[in-house]
């Protein structure tokens, strides 16, 4: 049933797609036309928590836990290689529960020996399977996701979330790995942030609605779906904000339906200190094969090179405090949740 639902749950990403409306079009970057810099002084180095990286740009958890899982996971291994990026692996619950399903998460590390890679499971995980996952996989950091509305619309879904606070502290405090709490399309809001920080947790991936709809996802796998929950959550722009309210710029990761270099640079000038993507890669892999899929990786890197050249930003940390506008949606949000922006404009 597990292994019959990973695929689904790709055939259905691809199939459905990404909306889109992640909130970042709110976003506005402000332009220096005397930027006094060159696209040979610019550096992707960042830094997320004690974790160095050399490209902002993660391959963020799609997958694993079948033979098809298994060749994804290996060509997106051998990109993150060759383009320096870091790669988290899907929910390993599977492979916790069926060791025969090991590999398609450990090929990751066999194709990828020195790269940063993370683990991954869910909230309802222990801390002894906790350590199981990062040491299938010889994993610099721990992906705990958070998946409640996904885990209510599934047909096989759990229905208690329970101690889900106290299982995520037990383990921050008993993984010899930094733990990195992550939303799985729904976005986390400041008063979720305070909580999480509060037990010990240090970096939060934000992964806001606007990308992969994992409540389209699986009301299209249910015999009678409930269509007026495909909209729920909070769009990626906005939960950013939401989270940097809480947490210090170098502790939060922006993810949720950026697709383009322009998206991750705006999500980078708000303060993120690295961007998640997943479905924009899935995608490429799947539609147009490996060789558009490391271009693609070229591209996103060059296209970050030009917007910081443009902006006159030489790092990721000279970007995250360059001034923005945020307008629209995002910003009639954040006034009515008394997240002040001025700041972010001067």
């Amino acid at each position: 049933m597990r292994i019959s639902r990973k695929m689904e749950h790709v055939h259905y990403a691809l199939e459905l797609g990404q909306s889109g409306q992640q909130g970042l079009s709110d976003i506005k970057l402000v332009h220096n036309c005397l930027p006094e810099t060159s696209t040979d002084h610019i550096a992707l180095t960042t830094q997320i928590g004690d974790l160095i990286m050399s490209s902002p740009i993660l391959i963020n958890a799609m997958t694993g836990g079948a033979q098809e899982t298994e060749n994804i996971n290996r060509e997106l291994a051998i990109m993150a290689r060759e383009k320096g990026m870091a790669m988290a692996v899907g929910s390993q619950m599977s492979a916790i529960k069926n060791s025969e399903v090991a590999s398609s998460y450990q090929v990751v590390r066999r194709e990828n020996p020195s790269g940063i890679v993370f683990a991954n499971l869910g909230s309802e995980a222990s801390v002894e399977q906790a350590v199981r996952a990062v040491d299938m996989i010889e994993a610099n950091a721990l992906q705990i996701h958070l998946n409640v509305m996904q885990e209510l619309i599934m047909p096989e879904g759990d229905r208690s979330f329970v101690g889900m606070l106290g299982r995520i502290e037990a383990i921050v405090r008993q993984v010899p790995v930094p733990v990195i709490v992550k939303e799985v399309g729904f976005g986390i809001s400041k008063d979720n942030a305070r909580q999480l920080h509060n037990i010990g947790v240090r970096v939060l991936d934000v992964g806001g609605s606007g990308g992969t709809n994992f409540a389209a996802i699986e009301n299209a796998r249910r015999p009678a779906a409930m269509d007026w929950l495909n909209d729920w959550g909070t769009p990626t722009s906005i939960s950013l904000l939401e989270a940097l309210s809480v947490y210090a710029r170098g502790s939060v990761i922006a993810s949720g339906g950026i697709t383009n270099a322009l998206e991750a640079a705006k999500a980078l000038a708000l303060g993120a200190s690295a961007v998640g993507m997943a479905g924009a890669f899935l995608k490429v892999l799947r539609s147009e094969g490996v060789d558009a899929l490391h271009q693609f990786a070229d591209e996103l890197h060059h296209g970050l090179i030009l917007i910081m050249t443009a902006l006159g930003t030489s790092t990721i940390q000279a970007l995250g405090n360059s001034p923005v506008v945020i307008t629209g949606q995002t910003a009639e949000w954040c006034r009515a949740r008394g997240i002040d922006l001025t700041s972010y404009a001067r």
